[in-house]
């Protein structure tokens, strides 16, 4: 008896070490699977693109009228009429190589007199401004050094509304206190939206929209979606007045497809030129026209002049053509044509695809736009 009470005080024993090992097991793997579900694809997204993102600060040289009241002649003969002073202003930006190259927005770095881009970590350099497009609002700035953390780019043109998407950048300047970008989620809540032509000559067309809190300083930064990608550049927001000037879930972003093609120009020439010539002379279709010349549409345009040795003239345009669409868009009136190389952003160099109407038959013909200058 007592062996067998040995024996089973031992297996006792056993038993409630074994339980108290499984617990501990099962309690450390309980913790892991949580930990495993705080790390989810926006948290990749952001872990991926913050090394790339930073901070853009700007020192910039405002000249300014002299107050009416003191504008005396004799004082403007020695001081002038108007004064300079400095004016410090930030934003945010993205390395899109390892050999220093950033992309912001142009009003973050427009009229810059000094440019220091903060990296993650609060490394500070100095920023040499590439090349400034006003239109685009695109500027690219370049560091010295190597081996710097770059973004990948995404695809602008195979965005889903509804999808999750990061804006990452420096609001209010706050890169500055933890010298890492600050990460803001949300979806994309519109594609495509039209705000033409700006006061200061931007022109905002074919936008991405988000509710990814966007706020002053945030100008420059990716909006990144759930794969780690940059697919835009928070560039605006819409604010609730003129008492609230944050974020209210309405911003905007330049689609990445479009700034990569700024981009690359702006590497090779610091500027784009948005003159163009065609050599065409043109004039509406109406009923009447449709009528008198027998044509077998009632829109568009008709080519009624080709300048020789233009553009037109090269690609093989001929009087009595009827462009019917141009760069994908209908064209219904004069000014449409020139709209369609406006919204597509196409510049000397570039090529403007033209569907035409000739004898019956429907052709597409590719016109290489060449410089006014």
């Amino acid at each position: 008896m007592m062996k067998r009470a040995r024996y089973l005080l031992l297996c006792s024993v056993l038993l409630i070490f074994a339980g108290m090992g499984w617990s501990q097991t099962t309690s450390q793997d309980v913790q892991n699977q949580l930990n495993q579900k705080r790390q989810t694809s926006i948290t990749d997204a952001i872990a991926k693109v913050s090394p790339a993102v930073v901070g853009v600060n700007v020192t910039q040289i405002r000249r300014y009228r002299a107050h009416p009241f003191f504008n005396d002649p004799l004082l403007n003969m020695f001081f002038g009429d108007t004064y300079q002073q400095k004016v410090q202003s930030l934003g945010s930006g993205f390395i899109v190589s390892e050999d220093g190259y950033v992309l912001t927005n142009a009003h973050v770095v427009e009229g810059a007199a000094e440019i220091v881009i903060t990296t993650p970590g609060g490394e500070q350099h100095d920023g040499e401004l590439i090349g400034i497009d006003n239109v685009s609002d695109l500027a690219l700035v370049k560091i010295e050094g190597n081996d710097f953390p770059s973004v990948t780019f995404g695809n602008s043109d195979d965005i889903v509304i509804g999808e999750w998407v990061v804006a990452l950048g420096n609001p209010f300047g706050l890169f500055d206190v933890s010298y890492q970008p600050t990460a803001t989620a949300g979806i994309i809540s519109g594609l495509h939206m039209d705000f033409g032509e700006q006061r200061k000559g931007q022109r905002y067309q074919n936008m991405i929209q988000t509710d990814a809190s966007i706020n002053t300083g945030n100008s420059g930064g990716p909006l990144v979606n759930a794969n780690g990608e940059v697919i835009g550049i928070s560039t605006f927001i819409f604010t609730g007045g003129g008492y609230n000037q944050g974020s209210i879930g309405i911003g905007f972003a330049i689609p990445i497809n479009r700034a990569k093609q700024i981009m690359a120009d702006l590497k090779e020439q610091g500027q784009i030129d948005w003159s163009f010539d065609t050599g065409l002379k043109i004039q509406e279709v109406d009923r009447h026209i449709s009528s008198a010349l027998n044509l077998p549409v009632n829109d568009g345009i008709i080519v009624t002049g080709v300048e020789r040795g233009s553009p037109a003239d090269k690609a093989g345009v001929k009087v009595g053509d009827i462009i019917t669409e141009a760069a994908g868009e209908p064209i219904r009136s004069e000014r449409d044509i020139f709209d369609a190389i406006q919204n597509n952003y196409l510049h000397a160099g570039d090529i403007l695809n033209l569907k035409v109407w000739r004898d019956g038959d429907a052709k597409t013909i590719k016109l290489k736009l060449e410089s006014v200058r």
